[in-house]
C-alpha cells in the first residue's frame, strides 16, 4: 500500500476511535454510555454510507470530479478518482485526435477505402476517393447494402468468398465505364472487411501500349532477319575460310534473334486473347509426340521415360497446349547435364489432371521460383544464353494455362533436379475416347 494511503487509513481509524471514545465519556457522564456509544456509531456509519452514495451518484452522473483537500481516506479517494478522470481525458483526447488523423489519412488516399460490414455487406465508412471512383455519396449511402449500390460490379459472389477472395484486377466503374479498376478485399478484423479500389486506368492503357510496341517491332524484325539469315546460308564457310567461324557465330546468332521475335509474337497474341477454343487433346499422342521432340533434342545424351497413368484427356487447344509441354520439356533436356534423366508423367489429380516434367537438372534455388514466369528472368544469364534460350518460354506456359484455366507449380533443389507441374480442373479432362497400347514406361536412351 503506498505511503499516501496508509496515512490516510491511519488518520480516519484515529479519528473514528477519537469519536467513540467521545461518546463513551459523553455516555458515561449522562449515565447512559451503552445507548450513546450505539447512537455514535450509527450516526459514523451513516455518514460513511452518505459519502458512499454521494460516489456512486457522481460514476454513475460521469461529473466532472474536483480537487479534494484535507487528509482521510475519502479525500485521498476523491483524489485517486480525480486523477485517473484526467488521465482518462487526455487518453481519450489522445484516442480522439488519432482517430481524426487516421480517418485524414484515409480520406486523402487516392485509392477508394470502404469499410463493409462483413455480416450484413452494408457500407460502414468510405473516403472521398469512392466518391470519385465508385458513385458512393455520403450520407446517402451510409449503411447501404454495398452490393446494391456497386451496381453493375459482380460483387455478390466475390464478397462472399471472405479471405479466399482473389483480387478483381480489371474491373469498370459503377461512375464512368472508361475507368478501369482493380478491387482487392482486406479481411482486417472479425466483423469488418475493408475494400480498396485502385484506378489502374493509365496503367492498363500503358501495358496495352507496350504490348502493341513490342507486337509491332517483332512483326517488323520478321522479314529483316528472314533476308539476313537467308543470305548467311548462302555464304559457304569453304569460300571464306578465313570468316568461317565468324560466319557460323553469325548464324547462330541469328537464329536465336528470329526464334526471340517468334516468342515475342507469340506472347503478344497470348497476351491480347481473351479464351481459348476447346478441342478434345488425345494425351496419348501428345506424349509421344512430346517423347520424339525430348529425344530429338537430347541427342542421346539423356534417358526420357513416359508415365501415362491418367486414362484420360484434356480439353483445351492442341497447339498451344502442345507449345506449353514442349518448352518444359526444352527446358528439362536444356538444363539436365548428359547422362541424366528426364520423367514425363500424366496422372489424375483428384477430379482433374496433371502433367509434370521432372528433370535430374542442376536444380533452381528457392529465391528465384517466383520469378522464373516473368518475361526475360534468368537464373543464370550465361547458362541460359549457352543453352540458347530466350528467357519467355515459362512466360509463355503461363499465358498458355492461364487460358485453360490451369496453373504451373516448379519445385526444384540445387543439385537435384526441377519438377514443373501443370494442373488441370475438372472442367478440362474428358474421357479418353480411345485407348492405344499405352507407351513402354521403361526407361529408353534417346
Amino acid at each position: 500500500m503506498p505511503r499516501q494511503f496508509r496515512s490516510a487509513w491511519l488518520k480516519t481509524l484515529a479519528t473514528l476511535a477519537a469519536l467513540l471514545l467521545s461518546a463513551l465519556l459523553i455516555g458515561a457522564l449522562l449515565g447512559h454510555p451503552a445507548l450513546v456509544l450505539a447512537l455514535a456509531a450509527l450516526g459514523i456509519l451513516a455518514w460513511h454510507y452518505w459519502r458512499l452514495r454521494q460516489v456512486l451518484l457522481r460514476l454513475t452522473a460521469r461529473q466532472r470530479w474536483e480537487t479534494a483537500r484535507g487528509t482521510g481516506v475519502w479525500n485521498e479517494l476523491d483524489r485517486l478518482l480525480y486523477r485517473n478522470q484526467q488521465e482518462m481525458r487526455v487518453r481519450k483526447r489522445r484516442l480522439i485526435d488519432m482517430l481524426r488523423s487516421y480517418r485524414a489519412a484515409a480520406a486523402a488516399l487516392p485509392d477508394a477505402v470502404v469499410v463493409v460490414d462483413r455480416n450484413t455487406q452494408r457500407v460502414q465508412w468510405f473516403n472521398e476517393a469512392a466518391t470519385a471512383l465508385l458513385g458512393l455519396q455520403h450520407p446517402a449511402d451510409m449503411d447501404a447494402p454495398l452490393v446494391e449500390r456497386l451496381q453493375p460490379l459482380p460483387l455478390a459472389h466475390w464478397l462472399a468468398g471472405g479471405r479466399n477472395a482473389e483480387p478483381i484486377l480489371d474491373a469498370n466503374s459503377p461512375v464512368d465505364p472508361g475507368i478501369r479498376l482493380h478491387l482487392r478485399l482486406i479481411p482486417y478484423s472479425d466483423h469488418h472487411w475493408l475494400l480498396v479500389a485502385r484506378d489502374v486506368t493509365k496503367l492498363l492503357h500503358l501495358e496495352q501500349v507496350r504490348r502493341d510496341f513490342v507486337a509491332n517491332v517483332s512483326h517488323e524484325l520478321r522479314t529483316p532477319l528472314t533476308v539476313v539469315h537467308g543470305y548467311l546460308d548462302m555464304m559457304d564457310p569453304e569460300d571464306f575460310p578465313d570468316t568461317g567461324p565468324m560466319l557460323a557465330e553469325m548464324r547462330k546468332q541469328s537464329q536465336r534473334m528470329a526464334q526471340l521475335v517468334e516468342d515475342l509474337l507469340t506472347l503478344s497474341r497470348l497476351e491480347s486473347q481473351q479464351q481459348t477454343e476447346l478441342e478434345t487433346v488425345a494425351m496419348t499422342s501428345m506424349l509421344a509426340s512430346l517423347r520424339r521432340e525430348a529425344e530429338a533434342h537430347s541427342q542421346g545424351r539423356h534417358t526420357i521415360t513416359i508415365e501415362d497413368s491418367a486414362g484420360v484427356d484434356l480439353a483445351g487447344s492442341n497447339k498451344e497446349l502442345h507449345s506449353a509441354f514442349s518448352n518444359l520439356v526444352t527446358n528439362a533436356v536444356r538444363y539436365t547435364p548428359a547422362g541424366g534423366r528426364i520423367t514425363l508423367t500424366f496422372a489424375r489429380e483428384g477430379d482433374g489432371a496433371v502433367l509434370a516434367v521432372t528433370d535430374t537438372g542442376y536444380g533452381i534455388p528457392a529465391s528465384p521460383l517466383p520469378r522464373l514466369t516473368e518475361r526475360f528472368y534468368r537464373v543464370s544469364s550465361s547458362r541460359s544464353r549457352d543453352s540458347g534460350g530466350t528467357g519467355l518460354g515459362l512466360s509463355i506456359v503461363k499465358h498458355i494455362l492461364g487460358l485453360h484455366q490451369a496453373r504451373l507449380d516448379i519445385r526444384s533443389e540445387v543439385g537435384q533436379g526441377s519438377t514443373s507441374a501443370c494442373h488441370f480442373d475438372a472442367e478440362h479432362v474428358r474421357p479418353r475416347t480411345a485407348l492405344p497400347s499405352p507407351p513402354s514406361t521403361e526407361d529408353s536412351p534417346a
